[in-house]
């Protein structure tokens, strides 16, 4: 579990940081010798000697032109690499509105640790009140992040944000020049009224593909068959954008969330708990960003 204090003005609040997500990586496949199955090892391989390059002879060099690098000791990437610091410097108070969703990477959550509740609860509910959200600088694993302190109902969350220069803008999308007639915006805004609803419900949504992999997995394991499930039926397209939104305004009510969402979650859990060691309890995890590398 990792300690920061956060800061504003003269006062400070020591926190503890928590992930507020489990990471569920997409399913991945080791490759492995067909003849005995065991798996096989990378090797970094130079095309210009053609020879086997072992660790103790590569060094780490940036590429800035076509083919041509300059290289970097690892005494040298260490120095500039930002200090960690305990410190979550606060910069500005501004309203969340005013903060795009696309600038939001990682989260974690935060808990007043040994001696900060009050403060702690003093921060979160001015924050409250006025509607604003901090935004702070925050060093760890040898970068300097933006992130985003936000209120819950009982605490805080903070968002690592991307930088301006890490997001594209919109303006370089194209979007052509369609123009949209008043009855198909009618239709469109009913259809919308149709199928809405007042709240999310995150925990009604599963990755059904995910679920499907472990599933598969899970018989593998057990000495089981995998067959391939018949294609469905190609449903025929309409053309037409009125006759589309008609057809889907005829399919009353808003669309269920399948019933099989539940057992498929299940069963994904137990295919993982047999194919791999049970998570640890989850406590903070930095950002990841390799010494170096492009920064995310």
């Amino acid at each position: 579990m990792s300690t920061a204090t956060i800061s504003f003005g003269l006062v400070t609040v020591p926190i503890r940081l928590y992930a507020a997500s489990e990471s569920q990586a997409a399913v991945s496949f080791n490759l492995l010798h067909e003849k005995c199955h065991s798996r096989l090892k990378q090797q970094y391989i130079c095309p210009k000697d053609e020879e086997l390059v072992t660790r103790d002879q590569m060094v780490k060099g940036y590429e800035f032109a076509k083919d041509q690098y300059v290289v970097f000791t690892d005494d040298e990437i260490k120095s500039m690499a930002e200090e960690a610091s305990k410190t979550i410097e606060i910069t500005e108070f501004v309203p969340l509105a005013k903060v795009d969703p696309v600038y939001f990477e990682g989260a974690y959550y935060l808990g007043p640790d040994k001696g900060g509740e009050k403060a702690y609860r003093l921060l979160a509910e001015a924050m409250r009140q006025t509607g604003r959200c901090a935004l702070a600088k925050w060093a760890a694993r040898g970068k300097q992040y933006l992130v985003l302190m936000r209120p819950l109902e009982s605490g805080l969350v903070m968002q690592v944000l991307h930088y301006a220069d890490e997001v594209r803008p919109f303006s370089e999308i194209p979007v052509g020049d369609a123009v949209v007639k008043e009855p198909e915006l009618k239709l469109a805004v009913q259809l919308i009224e149709q199928i809405a609803t007042d709240e999310f419900k995150p925990d009604a949504y599963v990755d059904e593909v995910r679920a499907r992999y472990h599933e598969a997995i899970q018989r593998k394991v057990e000495g089981q068959e995998v067959t391939a499930a018949a294609p469905e039926a190609p449903k025929g397209q309409i053309i037409d954008l009125m006759e589309a939104l008609k057809a889907s305004l005829a399919q009353k009510g808003p669309r269920p969330v399948e019933s099989s969402s539940a057992p498929a979650a299940a069963s994904s859990k137990a295919a993982r708990k047999t194919a791999r060691p049970a998570a640890e309890t989850r406590t903070l995890r930095a950002p990841k960003a390799a010494a170096g590398g492009k920064r995310r």
